[in-house]
């Protein structure tokens, strides 16, 4: 049994993400508690860059459209600042360890909710003291197998979980917020548009392109979504984030 769950908040989930740690957290349904951690909100940062106002300058893998016609994306930056840090600080917290403190190696077992379809993401620890498990793997269970169990044993189907803006949704992903979700998808939209061309500050390094949250690099709100395939968007997501989104 776990002693806890953390969940690293990026403070930019859909609603629905929100609602369901809610009803997890209330009374009798876990039986551990749930802790929140926050490196701030990224969709407040992403505003302020853009805007050249201060705050940390945390770079999301946009994809960048340069002035001679080349492509590129930007580092991934933000799962570690926003999700991995904080979660590694709560659990240096809940050993009594401050920052610079040595911890032995192996005295935390991470549990990760990483199934069998996204194999790839399963990565060990960077750190000496945290061992890294992932449960769902060693029994064999597959996302639809997980849902099936939790549709056995009356628990709601968990939304997905993962920034209302991040550029690694697939097609399918904008088109199932776009269709259910319009204040969502309203809202990718406009941050689309602001990211577009931040303004430049002192002491930040100067994107070198116009950024977009789709593959194609235009608009989001002018992306053919309509397809059933999804093209153009690609999946960079397996590694980067050690699986934190969907914990």
């Amino acid at each position: 049994m776990p002693d806890c769950a953390i969940m690293g908040d990026t403070g930019w989930e859909p609603a629905a993400v929100y609602d369901h740690l809610r009803w997890l957290m209330s009374g009798n349904v876990l039986p551990f508690p749930v802790h929140i951690v926050s490196a701030g909100n990224i969709r407040d940062d992403l505003v302020a860059r853009s805007n050249g106002e201060g705050g940390r300058f945390i770079t999301v893998p946009f994809f960048l459209k340069h002035a001679n016609g080349k492509h590129g994306i930007s580092r991934r930056q933000c799962s570690n600042h926003y999700k991995i840090e904080p979660v590694r600080k709560k659990v240096r917290e809940l050993l009594g360890k401050g920052p610079r403190d040595r911890i032995a190696p192996g005295a935390v077992e991470k549990w990760i909710g990483i199934s069998t379809d996204e194999i790839i993401r399963a990565t060990p620890s960077r750190v000496r003291f945290e061992v890294n498990r992932h449960p769902l793997i060693e029994k064999r269970m597959s996302r639809q197998d997980c849902l099936a169990w939790l549709k056995r044993n009356g628990y709601p189907p968990p939304p997905k979980s993962s920034c209302i803006g991040c550029p690694f949704h697939s097609n399918s992903m904008w088109r199932d917020m776009r269709d259910n979700d319009v204040g969502a998808w309203a809202d990718a939209v406009e941050i689309d548009r602001i990211i577009r061309n931040p303004v430049d500050r002192p002491g930040v390094p100067k994107m070198r392109g116009s950024q977009f949250m789709h593959a194609q690099r235009i608009p989001l709100s002018d992306v053919d979504l309509s397809t059933a395939e999804d093209r153009g968007q690609l999946n960079m997501f397996n590694h980067e984030c050690e699986g934190m989104c969907g914990v």
